[in-house]
């Protein structure tokens, strides 16, 4: 017997069988979230609700409604400044929700990119 007396097995730096499974069954559940998010819809509004924008999960714009009294011919400025604020909070929502939801999958582990 070596000096010390027997220990158990030795991990040698490797993962134990259950650690192997919870970090695949974390990441099959992350996959599902990721294919969950991607299918949602995101919708915001500037100018008052002039402008609406909705994007997809994976930052993909669906759908732009601009009312036609936000139209001003000696105002384009205006509009394209309603339109990107629109699209740029529906994506700030769609990445709340997946680090959110993320979050609560990980424990609010940060994995870096692990997955």
């Amino acid at each position: 017997m070596a000096k010390g007396g027997y220990r158990g097995p030795m991990m040698g730096g490797g993962m134990n069988m259950n650690m192997v499974r919870q970090a695949q069954k974390m990441q099959q559940d992350m996959l599902k979230m990721q294919e969950e998010m991607e299918s949602r819809e995101y919708e915001a509004t500037s100018g008052g609700g002039m402008v609406k924008a909705a994007v997809s999960g994976k930052h993909e714009l669906l759908r732009l409604e601009i009312d036609p009294e936000a139209v001003d011919p000696d105002d384009v400025e205006m509009l394209q400044d309603m339109v990107i604020a629109a699209v740029n909070e529906a994506i700030r929502k769609a990445d709340a929700e997946n680090s959110a939801n993320m979050s609560k999958l990980t424990g609010g582990l940060n994995l870096g990119g692990l997955f």
